[in-house]
């Protein structure tokens, strides 16, 4: 059964070093949630503290309402699936998903019954003979699940597996493991850099910076509602124009820039004379007039990326068009006049240093 994880006001420092600083979440039973930030954020200092590889120096974690401070990983109703797998090479397939269950002192033959549906679960059912050598990437990263699932635990963690495999298997194993995340209704948390793969399988996302969490979310909020400039810099592309809030109203900000003046949606309530900056992503800016915000920059070059053509501009602007089979209307080499809707854009304070 699957169990929710508290973490109350939870610090973890190491010397001078704050590595999380007072994070505070609840991941609801039975949710997909993934941690997202780039290395040395603390995703993956969190991860350890919840399994219990590491005592936070502040702050409790829970998990089912029952405080973990004092117990070890193998009394936590929790498994780890590290980065690298860790499967062992001269272990059958079988061998290794019963592993835990030996070392549990389970009975043999509930063991191999237990080994059998796990290995249907991850769609392996004939595997069970062969070595984890004989397997390609992604056989194993299913192995290393079932291994993980075959001790019941309520909550799954992952630190960034997938990160090893190629692209296209990268992004096969994002359904898969959602799916089975489905099926079997473990509570995952899961830690990655990919903003790609937090997006597509995670019912939430915290994203987290410099060991503070920055903002927690579904992946739309995050994607169109980003409440920080970090989460707005990181969590996909963005167009920056940095000034001077001029007017506020309305839940609006206008905002004196090189470019002009630029308004969008102002939900951190920022008031004449503060430093901002404007986002808008580069396929909310379109060629052409029409929309409370304009400018003009030369075309320097574009990117032709198959669905999608991305046509720099100069100053570092970025507009995406879709690839329709015609000739795009932004030339290499030739002026340009961009328009976005202020609904479009966010303001946001800048980020201190």
């Amino acid at each position: 059964m699957s169990q929710d994880v508290q973490l109350e006001s939870v610090t973890m420092r190491f010397g001078s070093v704050t590595a999380v600083r007072d994070v505070s979440l609840t991941v609801g039973a039975g949710e997909f949630f993934s941690f997202l930030g780039p290395s040395g954020c603390g995703k993956t200092t969190i991860l350890r503290m919840v399994s219990g590889f590491m005592e936070p120096t502040e702050g409790a974690i829970r998990i089912g309402g029952r405080d973990m401070r004092g117990i070890g990983p193998n009394k936590r109703p929790t498994a780890l699936i590290f980065q690298n797998l860790a499967l062992f090479p001269l272990m059958t397939v079988a061998e290794n998903i019963g592993f835990g269950l030996e070392v549990r002192g389970v009975p043999s033959a509930e063991r191999q019954g237990r080994v059998r549906k796990l290995l249907d679960l991850v769609a392996l059912p004939d595997a069970a003979e062969k070595k984890v050598t004989e397997l390609s990437g992604g056989q194993r990263q299913r192995i290393a699940i079932a291994r993980a699932l075959a001790v019941e635990p309520a909550v799954l963690l992952l630190d960034e597996p997938l990160s090893a495999l190629d692209l296209k298997l990268r992004q096969h194993m994002r359904a898969e493991l959602r799916d089975l995340q489905k099926r079997t209704g473990v509570t995952f948390i899961y830690i990655t850099h990919d903003q790609g793969e937090a997006l597509t399988m995670s019912d939430r996302i915290g994203v987290m910076s410099r060991g503070v969490l920055e903002q927690v979310g579904d992946g739309r909020a995050i994607y169109d509602h980003p409440e920080t400039a970090f989460v707005a810099s990181f969590v996909g592309e963005n167009n920056r124009f940095a000034g001077t809030v001029a007017e506020s109203a309305g839940g609006m900000a206008a905002l004196d820039t090189p470019r002009g003046r630029l308004i969008g949606r102002n939900p951190r309530r920022l008031s004449p004379g503060d430093r901002a900056t404007l986002f808008v992503r580069p396929e909310r800016m379109a060629a052409g007039a029409g929309a409370e915000n304009a400018l003009e920059a030369r075309v320097t070059h574009r990117d032709f990326e198959g669905a999608f053509i991305n046509a720099f501009l100069e100053g570092g602007i970025t507009v995406q068009v879709p690839h329709l089979g015609d000739e795009p209307p932004l030339t290499p080499g030739e002026p340009a006049r961009i328009a976005f809707r202020a609904e479009d854009a966010v303001v946001l304070p800048d980020t201190p240093a």
